[in-house]
């Protein structure tokens, strides 16, 4: 599988893989991107914000958890298909969604949000809750489970409520985790090509149990994201990927400005 890298500096690798890193600020502009070369056709990576991505596919133009102001979405395709992971104000927002939400767009979302959209939105919509499947013009969808597993941190993401995604294209799938620590489900993941595995404290995990995970179950290349937290929580992606191990390529974007 060949891939184009944009604005990326490699470092030297170690036998069995990559790290690629370089600072925040140089891959924040522009929503610099990186193309990856599947058997279904391109797949383009858009960082955005946080937890926000936009993904240029063969399937469409996909929005994951699109929030902020609509005006840094102004320079990509308009979206076919939004996914919500779930209900937090970093994940989900009435405002900018119904903002970028165009006419023929269709929009996944888990159950707790389809039950909060306004009317007009949840025209456009469907839900899918743990476990079960979508599909979007030939795309197959699966929602993974996404929780907390730490006794203190379970208020933040019960078991059953938030979703992660899995995208199966031809040879190649994606898997968004959302905001999850390191579930059972999300280390007996198999034959994942490009993972987005979130790490901050205290909503989710740190970068050992986040670098613990990708190392079982594998995907061939990883972006950390979501790694702001607060009091501290804050994660090192560049530490994460010296954990992660020489078996994935960790790919680190601009989702922040510094």
């Amino acid at each position: 599988m060949s891939q184009t890298r944009r604005h990326f500096l490699a470092t030297s690798a170690a036998a069995a893989g990559i790290v690629t890193l370089l600072p925040f600020a140089a891959r924040a502009a522009a929503h610099s991107g990186d193309t990856f070369d599947t058997d279904a056709g391109p797949i383009t990576v858009h960082p955005v914000d946080h937890a926000s991505i936009v993904l240029e596919t063969p399937a469409g133009v996909i929005y994951v958890d699109p929030v902020g102001e609509p005006a840094q979405y102004s320079d990509f395709p308009a979206a076919d298909l939004i996914l919500i992971t779930h209900e937090h104000g970093d994940h989900y927002n009435a405002d900018t969604l119904a903002a970028l939400a165009g006419d023929d767009v269709q929009i996944i979302t888990n159950p707790a949000v389809f039950d909060m959209l306004p009317e007009a939105l949840a025209a456009k919509a469907s839900k899918i809750a743990n476990g079960e499947n979508a599909e979007f013009n030939g795309l197959p969808i699966n929602a993974i489970p996404a929780y907390n597993t730490t006794e203190e941190r379970k208020k933040f993401h019960p078991e059953g409520r938030d979703n992660g995604y899995i995208l199966g294209f031809e040879g190649f799938r994606v898997y968004i985790s959302g905001d999850t620590e390191d579930t059972p489900e999300m280390r007996s993941l198999t034959d994942i090509s490009l993972a987005f595995v979130c790490m901050n404290l205290p909503f989710t995990m740190d970068s050992n149990a986040a670098a613990s995970a990708v190392a079982e179950f594998k995907p061939t290349y990883v972006y950390p994201y979501h790694f702001r937290g607060k009091d501290g929580g804050t994660q090192d992606p560049e530490e994460f990927a010296k954990r992660v191990g020489t078996d994935v390529e960790v790919k680190i974007g601009g989702w922040y400005e510094s």
